[in-house]
């Protein structure tokens, strides 16, 4: 009902904007992972210069707590964020997910927030659409509105361009993933190109932004959406963690530093490399729930306090 209700309010504005999609973690992970103990030969200058391009030392400052979690090997929670970035636009995160890794119970979990999830958007005073909190006040406006929204003290991120995607597919040579329903598409990769069910290769980027970007066929709207998003992070994780070729590495390199901020250091990178790689083993994702509301002509999805309290159970009990 809420997908349906979704593409009723939504459908003009839709057509009139690009969809957005997003890349998680796993991109980076995809990379900083990949050397293995290359950090330690050729691998490790290319990875260096890479990360430097994609610190951000000024939004956000990391508590020394949370960067002493990293050190430590304790469970950490990350904000990820999707943004269709462009010149002159900071774009909208219409992809938010809380990371949580726990690497004592070799255990990954992803809670997805929905893009028009109503909340108050902390720093401006106004009540909007969740997405709305990158536009206004970047990485810091974000990571404060999730917060409120979860009761949460989120202050690392990871801000991912969605051109990132096309380029981390290319990059790794095209991916599989299983696809659970079947469609023609809709002029998002090729008009009329056919998405089979089942097992299917994704073997360029553009291909796979097909892929991410259909909810209008999909009977589950967005929800169908993000699940292919997160399968489609998980193939690029593991086809990246089988690569042996040195320029293959070159090549996943530069679409990482074009396309990823972040304020972890290369030291974060690294530790989280080393000594939460297991955590992949057992992966667990989320989407928060709401209802369907439509206040002076604009769809929301409305979550409830007890849905909330959930989601900050859930990421407390898995950083435990």
């Amino acid at each position: 009902m809420i997908a349906i209700r979704l593409e009723k309010n939504l459908k003009k504005r839709v057509e009139k904007m690009k969809k957005k999609i997003f890349i998680t973690l796993g991109i980076l992970l995809a990379i900083i992972v990949i050397g293995g103990g290359g950090f330690a030969y050729y691998v490790y200058h290319s990875v260096k210069n890479a990360a430097d391009k994609m610190y951000d030392s000024k939004s956000v400052k990391p508590s020394e707590k949370n960067t002493e979690k990293i050190k430590s090997e304790k469970p950490i929670s990350i904000l990820l964020l999707g943004v269709d970035e462009r010149a002159g636009d900071v774009g909208r995160s219409d992809t938010v997910i809380i990371l949580t890794l726990n690497p004592q119970k070799k255990a990954m979990q992803m809670i997805s927030i929905p893009r028009d999830t109503r909340t108050e958007i902390v720093g401006k005073g106004t009540l909007n659409k969740i997405n709305a909190a990158y536009a206004y006040g970047g990485p810091k406006m974000a990571l404060d509105t999730v917060n409120k929204f979860a009761d949460l003290n989120l202050d690392q991120y990871i801000r991912i361009n969605m051109e990132g995607l096309a380029d981390l597919v290319d990059a790794v040579g095209g991916i599989t993933v299983y696809n659970k329903i079947s469609w023609h598409d809709e002029g998002y990769y090729k008009k009329g190109y056919y998405y089979a069910k089942g097992n299917i290769t994704l073997d360029t980027g553009k291909k796979a932004l097909g892929y991410v970007r259909m909810r209008h066929l999909d009977p589950q709207g967005d929800f169908g959406r993000n699940q292919r998003q997160r399968d489609v992070i998980m193939a690029v994780i593991n086809k990246a963690l089988t690569i042996q070729s040195f320029s293959r590495y070159q090549e996943i390199l530069a679409a990482i530093q074009n396309n990823i901020k972040t304020n972890l250091t290369l030291d974060d990178m690294k530790n989280i490399a080393m000594n939460y790689r297991d955590c992949r083993q057992n992966t667990t994702d989320y989407e928060v729930k709401g209802s369907s509301a439509t206040i002076d002509g604009i769809y929301y999805l409305i979550v409830s306090q007890a849905e909330r309290d959930k989601v900050h159970n859930m990421v407390t009990n898995m950083e435990k």
